[in-house]
């Protein structure tokens, strides 16, 4: 069973950063397809990044393009997603996704959907605001 632990959402305000982390147990991040999704209160989720692990393609959503990066970290088999300039719309849940790799993960990973994949975590908050 795909369990993740995500972490490192606060209060920042207009400009600053914030680095997420999403711990996963009960599998290594090799051969997946993975993501993080954000949800704001009244708002659909919206997908923000999808990579592929086993080869590293990744994908950003046009509102967090330039500003948001994701990496890994293999030993410790956790995913980061760095985000720089946060705004207030950037307010939401957090969530980090994932799903074994294949043909149909990999399309939602295209079309950056990772809010569709299998698993999920429990979300961490994330609220910017002066």
């Amino acid at each position: 069973q795909l369990q993740f632990v995500e972490s490192g959402g606060g209060l920042v305000q207009p400009g600053g950063s914030l680095r997420l982390s999403c711990a996963a147990s009960g599998f290594t991040l090799d051969y997946y397809v993975m993501g993080w999704f954000r949800q704001a209160p009244g708002k659909e989720r919206e997908g923000v990044s999808c990579f592929i692990t086993s080869d590293g393609t990744t994908y950003y959503a046009d509102s967090v393009k330039g500003r948001f990066t994701v990496s890994r970290n293999n030993a410790q088999n956790t995913v980061y997603l760095q985000m720089n300039n946060l705004q207030p719309d950037d307010t939401a849940v957090y969530y980090c996704a994932a799903e074994p790799d294949g043909a149909t993960a990999r399309a939602l990973c295209f079309m950056t959907r990772p809010q569709d994949l299998g698993s999920w975590g429990q979300g961490t908050q994330v609220t910017v605001s002066s």
